[in-house]
């Protein structure tokens, strides 16, 4: 079987930890031990995402002035090496040593006239002063917007158009090599009008890049892992109820919160629509469970009524 599995960001990072390296070893072992009985037997993608890692290169390269900052892109590949290096290592402890281990930098194109280039609403970076932003916005020419009582820079968050690297990825997982890839949503560049390729300051969303690479792979599954065990109605109530089964167009009905689960609710069901298989969002501990059936949320599009667990 074919998996790609789409790690959150608590998979590197627990809610209010420090950004430190051993605490991303610590949580990537973790998932390592999660994964690696899964490529044992089974063609396996990995993807990540890279928020907070983004977010601590640019304090960095703002607190050094001596050169120009670097470009988003550019920091979206950095990341990507370094937490692809993590999870290599982690899995290569538990897996057999001839099992290869590979981390794709992967490259995502975006289209220049995506509307979201219109409305950037993606925070990324540290916090300033309402003063300071409107400073860095003069000089640099960043969008901005107020965060809470702080203001942040914000970039656009295009959909994904094209995944360059599909071809080796096929290549590697066909040699039998795990792959890490399309990490934090994948490096974002456009073609320019003379064709040739250039990076963008924007983030595409992880899950919808990670649910394009499984379709283009043709994965027979697509896995969200993420901090909530299942995709809940009437979520925090006393109401609130876990999905545990629903066909994507039955989940239509229901509106997800744009900025946690309705992107893995629509990748999803995108995957599913798309292929005919299943997709499954659930916790990460909780992934071998998920896949049969027990735990989690499974998107199938047979299914003929929506189910909910006990």
């Amino acid at each position: 079987m074919r998996i790609v599995v789409a790690l959150g960001g608590n998979a590197l990072l627990r809610r209010g930890q420090e950004l430190s390296a051993q605490n991303q070893r610590e949580n990537i072992r973790i998932a390592a031990s999660v994964l690696s009985p899964l490529a044992e037997d089974n063609d396996l993608v990995v993807t990540h995402g890279n928020g907070p890692q983004v977010g601590l290169l640019a304090l960095q390269e703002a607190a050094y002035t001596d050169v120009e900052e670097y470009p988003l892109d550019v920091l979206v590949g950095e990341t990507m090496g370094m937490i692809g290096y993590m999870i290599e290592q982690e899995m290569g402890n538990l897996l057999p040593v001839e099992k290869p281990l590979s981390t794709i930098l992967t490259m995502v194109e975006v289209d220049p006239k995506d509307p979201a280039f219109a409305d950037p609403t993606k925070f990324i970076g540290p916090v300033y002063s309402e003063s300071e932003a409107r400073e860095n916005a003069q000089q640099k020419g960043w969008a901005i917007k107020p965060d809470g009582d702080k203001w942040r820079r914000v970039v656009p968050s295009p959909a994904p158009k094209r995944i360059f690297q599909v071809r080796p990825i096929r290549w590697l997982l066909d040699h039998g090599s795990v792959v890490i890839a399309a990490g934090g949503g994948g490096i974002p560049p456009k073609y320019s009008e003379d064709g040739k390729l250039e990076g963008v300051e924007c983030v595409i969303d992880k899950d919808h890049c990670s649910s394009m690479l499984a379709q283009e792979i043709n994965a027979d599954v697509f896995v969200v892992a993420t901090e909530a065990e299942a995709v809940f109605l009437d979520w925090n109530t006393p109401k609130q109820r876990g999905i545990r089964s629903a066909s994507p167009d039955a989940l239509d009905q229901f509106e997800f919160p744009a900025g946690s689960m309705g992107p893995k609710v629509q990748s999803a069901q995108d995957f599913a629509r798309a292929t005919g298989a299943k997709a499954v969002i659930c916790a990460l501990a909780d992934i071998p469970a998920a896949l049969r059936g027990e735990k989690g949320t499974t998107i199938d599009p047979n299914a003929k009524s929506i189910s909910f667990h006990d």
